[in-house]
């Protein structure tokens, strides 16, 4: 049981420094390794989930979102935005496998249609500017 709480704390680091970095890098997504962090620092360690929740860098990027509330429209667009990128890159290196291609798309509209149709969009409120 000990090295499972390890486990899920050390995943929750690597999740935390990701995410922070995703924060301030317009490339790299900072809300899945985000909701990785809290999944993770949720299973390890009630005192670390506490923590993570009542850091600025939650606040403003998955507080709403793990509430129910939604997302704000600039954080659904770098969303979309950077899996787009991202999914291009993979969709181009993928030319000589076309099934790749073929799912890699289906992925990416299946993405995209959440975020648009899935994801309630919420004003953007003075404390999360």
């Amino acid at each position: 049981m000990k090295v499972k709480r390890i486990l899920y704390i050390i995943l929750g680091c690597i999740g935390l420094g990701l995410g922070a970095l995703g924060a301030i890098l317009p490339l790299l997504p900072a809300f899945p390794f985000l909701l990785l962090a809290a999944f993770s620092f949720a299973k390890s360690s009630q005192r670390l989930h506490r923590w993570f929740t009542g850091t600025k860098l939650y606040k403003n990027n998955l507080e709403s979102y793990v509430k129910g509330k939604g997302m704000t429209r600039k954080t659904k667009i770098r969303i979309m935005v950077t899996v787009t990128i991202l999914m291009s890159i993979g969709f181009v290196m993928m030319h000589a496998v076309p099934i790749g291609q073929i799912v890699l798309a289906g992925v990416w509209a299946f993405h995209i249609f959440y975020f648009l149709l899935g994801v309630k969009t919420i004003r953007q409120t003075n404390s999360s500017m």
